[in-house]
């Protein structure tokens, strides 16, 4: 599974994940762990027009400030 990750605080990721045949792009919230950790899906979706209108309604971001988790 790929993941990227916000480059400002890392609090938002994207993981692709292989489901039923098709790619999925997963888009989560991680909580610190000063406040119990944790995530929060935010959305599902199957293309990348589609995860960038994602990540522009549910959060600050767009595509060009994520970057591979290491």
């Amino acid at each position: 599974m790929s993941e990227w990750v916000c480059d400002c605080c890392g609090r938002w990721r994207v993981s692709v994940e292989l489901i039923r045949g098709r790619y999925r792009y997963r888009l989560t919230q991680r909580y610190p762990e000063r406040f119990g950790g944790g995530r929060n899906v935010l959305g599902e979706v199957g293309s990348v027009p589609e995860l960038e209108e994602l990540l522009r309604r549910r959060t600050p971001l767009s595509l060009a400030d994520l970057r591979e988790a290491a």
